[in-house]
């Protein structure tokens, strides 16, 4: 009997995900030096130090609704190798980006990612934390 129901239930037709990611990409907003919020983490954190730096941050974001945010994760050297680095980097966006979604921001706009030195150009390394920019309206996708 539960394998017809499970027969039955592949048989329906599929439609389009209620929830469908908005298309745009991150490509260059580690450059940009407007409309951002740097948030500070202790060493091997993943869980903010302070989440102030982002009331105006989404204030903006609610009232310029067609511009997406980007949440950049950074971790140190001294945090671990690059595996580990890695995902804290990715562990510190996520957390911030469901905070940007508590605090009233849709989902669909905001994009969490990693940077680790091993993945971006040779440069000033960043310090362990997060940045988030309000990208500009049109972000190609």
């Amino acid at each position: 009997m539960r394998a017809l129901l499970i027969l039955a239930l592949a048989a329906l037709p599929s439609g389009p995900a209620s929830a469908q990611l908005r298309p745009f990409n991150c490509v260059g907003a580690e450059r940009l030096e407007t409309d951002i919020a740097d948030l500070g983490f202790a060493r091997g954190q993943a869980r903010p130090r302070s989440l102030d730096g982002l009331a105006d941050l989404v204030e903006l974001a609610k009232a310029e609704p067609a511009r997406n945010i980007c949440v950049l994760g950074h971790a140190a050297a001294e945090e671990g190798g690059a595996q580990t680095a890695a995902r804290l980097a990715a562990a510190r966006a996520r957390e911030v980006a469901t905070e940007l979604a508590k605090l009233g921001v849709e989902r669909d706009r905001i994009r969490a990612e990693a940077r680790t030195r091993g993945f971006a150009p040779r440069g000033p390394e960043r310090r362990p934390g997060v940045r988030v920019v309000l990208m500009p309206e049109g972000n190609p996708s």
